[in-house]
C-alpha cells in the first residue's frame, strides 16, 4: 500500500488522531448529553467493550498476515465487492473530515476571525492539506508524532490546572438519567473510539508486525484516559454544558487556567496545537483516501487525486447551511456513521472472511487423505 512503514509509537498516534480532531469540537459536550452525570461510569462501560471489539478486529486480522480490510475484501467477495466496501470507507473518511473541518473552522470564526467569511477559512485548512499531502506521508506522521503527544500532555495539563474549579458532586446521581440510558442509549458513546477504524488498514504498514496486538490495546487504552480526561474537566466545571450549544466546552475550560499574574490566557497556546493536530488529522484522513482509491482502482499515482480528494473534504464542509446544521449532523448522524462504518460493517467482513477461511481449510483438509 504504502513505500514506507510506521513504527509502534506512530501507529497508536495515528490511532489516536480521530479522537483528538473529534474532542476538540463537541464529542465531551455530546457525551455528556447522552448520560449526563453518568458519564464516567459509562466511559469505562464502552471503554471494555471498545477492548474486546479491538481485539476481535486484531484476532481476526491476524489471520491474514499483512492484508489490510480492503485486500480481505477482494479473497471474501472478488474484486467487485472490494470496490464497494473501498468506496464506503473512503466515503466513511471524507464525510467525517469535512463535517469536523466545518465544525472547527466555525468554532475559529466565532474565537478569532468573526468578519471572515467561513469558506476563506476553510481554504486555509484545504490548502495545507493539499501541501503536505505532496510531501512523503513520512513527513506527516513525522509532524502527527510531535504534535499529538504535545495535545495529550496539554490536556493532562488542562485537567490539573482547573482542579480548584471543579465540584466533584456533580457526579450525582451516579447512574444519571437511569440504567437505560447509562448502559443501552449510551451504547452511542462507543463512536468516540473511531480511532479503531485505522486498525483495518494497519497491517501491511507496521515496520513490526509482532506488535500488533501492543498497539491494537495501548491505543484503546490512551484514548479512554483521553476522553475520561475531557470530559471530567467539562463534567466537573460546567454542568450548563450539558445542554448547551457552545463552540468548544474544553477551549472554555482552556480560559480558567491561571499561575499568578504572568501565566494567564493561555488558550491561544492550546489553540495552535490544536489547530495542528487537526490539520494533521485531514492529511492523514486524505492519505488513507487516495490509498484505498489507488488500491480499488490500480491507478500508478496519486498525485492527481491530491487537489480532487481536498476539494471532496471542502465540498462537504459547505454542504451545511450553517454552524447549527453541521453541528447537529456531527452530534446526530456521525455516531451512527461511526457504529456502523467502523463496527458493524468491518467487523462483519473479517467475520465472513475468516468463516470462509476455515471453511476452505476445512475442505482442504478433507480432501488431502483421499489422495
Amino acid at each position: 500500500m504504502l513505500k514506507y512503514k510506521i513504527g509502534t509509537v506512530g501507529a497508536v498516534m495515528l490511532m489516536l488522531t480521530i479522537v483528538v480532531a473529534h474532542t476538540l469540537l463537541s464529542l465531551p459536550r455530546d457525551i455528556l448529553v447522552v448520560t449526563g452525570s453518568a458519564t464516567i461510569l459509562n466511559l469505562i462501560y464502552i471503554t471494555a467493550i471498545a477492548l474486546c471489539l479491538a481485539y476481535l478486529i486484531y484476532r481476526m486480522l491476524s489471520n491474514f498476515p499483512g492484508l489490510d480490510i480492503i485486500d480481505i475484501s477482494k479473497l471474501l467477495g472478488g474484486k467487485v465487492f472490494q470496490k464497494i466496501i473501498g468506496i464506503i470507507f473512503i466515503s466513511y473518511f471524507i464525510l467525517s473530515g469535512g463535517i469536523m473541518l466545518r465544525n472547527f473552522c466555525e468554532g475559529l470564526k466565532v474565537i478569532y476571525y468573526p468578519m471572515t467569511n467561513i469558506v476563506f477559512i476553510l481554504l486555509m485548512f484545504i490548502v495545507a492539506v493539499c501541501i503536505a499531502n505532496r510531501l512523503d506521508f513520512n513527513a506527516t506522521l513525522k509532524t502527527n508524532l510531535l504534535i499529538l503527544p504535545l495535545v495529550l500532555a496539554g490536556m493532562l495539563f488542562l485537567f490539573f490546572a482547573n482542579t480548584k474549579n471543579f465540584a466533584p458532586q456533580r457526579i450525582f446521581p451516579i447512574l444519571g438519567h437511569g440504567i437505560t440510558q447509562t448502559f443501552v442509549t449510551g451504547l452511542l458513546n462507543l463512536s468516540a473510539f473511531g480511532g479503531i477504524a485505522y486498525l483495518y488498514f494497519l497491517p501491511p504498514l507496521l515496520k513490526e508486525p509482532k506488535n500488533f496486538k501492543k498497539i491494537t490495546l495501548i491505543s484503546v487504552g490512551v484514548t479512554a484516559i483521553y476522553l475520561l480526561l475531557c470530559v471530567s474537566t467539562i463534567l466537573f466545571m460546567f454542568s450548563s454544558f450539558i445542554n448547551s450549544n457552545e463552540i468548544s466546552p474544553l477551549y472554555n475550560a482552556t480560559r480558567y487556567i491561571e499561575f499568578g499574574s504572568f501565566f494567564q490566557r493561555l488558550e491561544s497556546v492550546f489553540l495552535l496545537f490544536w489547530m495542528l493536530a487537526f490539520a494533521c488529522y485531514l492529511s492523514i484522513v486524505t492519505k488513507f483516501s487516495m490509498n484505498i482509491f489507488k488500491k480499488i482502482t490500480c491507478i500508478s499515482t496519486k498525485k492527481p487525486l491530491i487537489d480532487i480528494f481536498g476539494l471532496l473534504i471542502f465540498a462537504v464542509a459547505l454542504l451545511p447551511e450553517n454552524f447549527a446544521v453541521s453541528s447537529k449532523i456531527e452530534s446526530s448522524f456521525y455516531p451512527y456513521l461511526v457504529l456502523s462504518v467502523v463496527f458493524v460493517l468491518g467487523i462483519s467482513i473479517l467475520c465472513l472472511a475468516n468463516w470462509k477461511k476455515r471453511k476452505k481449510e476445512s475442505i482442504n483438509g478433507k480432501e488431502v487423505p483421499n489422495e
